[in-house]
């Protein structure tokens, strides 16, 4: 199993942070929609590693599909052919409070992206009309002055993030693979999200092309500061448990109500709480902790048989080089 790992350095050190990274034997690096862009990043990172690129993901609902098509066109240019543009909704509060744009139903409003962005990138590629009508797009116009044209590498493909049945439904009928959510249990994961996955394959055009699983884990790396490692892990379970998005992940795990305190801890502001009320069981049932060697052989028990590679995340924590090189040399034996 191969290992992506999270870009998470600001913009003036992405280049030294990738080429380290990239060191380190991983197959690939994406960016998170954080406090810095999430496609920038990637270009600079195209110069200085030879690795596969990524947004995971870009908030789609507040730009344009032709604003997006034009940052993968140009990003998998750069990257020479090694560039997949990971797509996600966010959740109500940020899209219309932070973007300042519509929220509607999100799954129906997330379909009509990927399917405008992929009619973009096919006219680009194809050369055929732009010709795309959706619920809530319509595209009829491309002028050769705004053209490209083909990518000799190829169109990008576009992958969609989601956790609930719908969006995940949504993601396996229309885009290129889905990228499976980082707070997700093995139970939850079998239960509801492969389910959701096979209903939305059902209904995918036989001309889609292939669809992949693209797993991704909350990684508390022991490298010599387990506790540090721990802690950092229970910051982003509590944050991630705080959101109501991700209450089925605790309903399935029968931590239901732990959601209702940790929302309330966020309601007053106490975010610095939150960590204190995330048990050891829910660590062990979303978290992956140990040795590099440990958690490479759990990555591998619970994805190994859906997917060859899988995003890693290491909350609150900097990983000296040589662990995580350890754990991609131990994940891929």
């Amino acid at each position: 199993m191969d290992i992506d790992l999270q870009l998470d350095a600001r913009p003036d050190g992405v280049a030294a942070r990738a080429a380290a990274l990239a060191s380190t034997g991983i197959r690939g690096l994406f960016t998170f929609e954080g406090p810095h862009d999430v496609f920038l990043p990637l270009a600079i990172a195209a110069a200085s590693a030879d690795v596969e690129l990524m947004t995971n993901v870009a908030i789609a609902l507040p730009r344009s599909a032709v604003h997006l098509a034009h940052a993968a066109w140009d990003l998998q240019l750069i990257s020479r052919g090694r560039f997949r543009l990971g797509l996600g909704s966010q959740v109500r509060a940020h899209v219309v409070h932070r973007h300042g744009a519509t929220w509607d139903r999100p799954a129906a409003q997330m379909r009509d992206k990927v399917g405008a962005v992929r009619a973009v990138l096919r006219a680009w590629q194809d050369g055929t009309p732009l010709d795309f009508t959706g619920e809530y797009t319509r595209l009829s116009l491309m002028a050769p002055t705004f053209d490209p044209g083909p990518n000799p590498y190829g169109a990008p493909p576009v992958l969609l993030g989601a956790l609930g049945p719908v969006m995940t439904r949504t993601a396996a009928e229309v885009a290129d693979g889905l990228l499976i959510m980082p707070f997700n249990s093995v139970r939850h994961l079998h239960e509801r999200t492969l389910p959701a996955v096979e209903r939305g394959l059902a209904r995918r055009s036989t001309d889609a092309g292939p669809f992949a699983l693209y797993p991704q884990a909350i990684v508390g790396l022991d490298a010599g500061d387990l506790p540090g490692a721990l802690a950092g892990v229970r910051r982003l379970l509590g944050f991630y448990g705080s959101t109501p998005a991700y209450r089925p992940v605790l309903e399935v795990e029968g931590f239901a109500g732990l959601h209702d305190e940790l929302y309330a801890l966020t309601r007053g502001g106490r975010f610095d709480q939150l960590a204190a009320l995330v048990p050891d069981e829910l660590v062990q049932r979303i978290a992956v902790v140990g040795s590099p060697a440990e958690c490479a052989a759990e990555l591998r028990v619970r994805f190994g048989a859906l997917a060859d590679r899988v995003c890693c995340y290491f909350p609150g924590q900097d990983p000296p080089l040589s662990a995580i090189a350890e754990l991609v040399a131990a994940a891929g034996d």
